[in-house]
């Protein structure tokens, strides 16, 4: 996970920086929807490299997916830290009845 901590780090840092010296500061100065739509952009890049079975296509586009979800989580002022914490609090339950314990909305 440090590799994971260190990148939340470095968006943390150039969330700061001058959005024309920096494409995290220039994503992230465009504001969350942005963001958001980034993320989802490249989650479907992921997607279609998982149907091709495109092993290498879906590892880079993995990476893109995991830097845009800390993008985006850094945009709404939430922290890879407290992601972690949701996944522990989860872990040992069963993804059925995590579900269901959830508030319907």
């Amino acid at each position: 996970m440090s590799t994971l901590n260190n990148l939340a780090d470095t968006i943390a840092q150039r969330a700061k920086a001058d959005p024309d010296s920096s494409w995290t500061a220039k994503l992230l100065a465009k504001g969350p929807e942005k963001c958001a739509e980034k993320f989802g952009e490249e989650a479907v890049e992921a997607i279609i490299e998982a149907v091709k079975n495109n092993r290498e296509g879906l590892i880079a586009e993995s990476a893109d997916v995991l830097f845009h979800l800390l993008v985006m989580l850094q945009s709404r002022g939430v922290t890879l830290n407290e992601v972690l914490a949701e996944l522990e609090k989860r872990q040992g339950t069963s993804g059925i009845a995590e579900k269901a314990s959830r508030p319907k909305s």
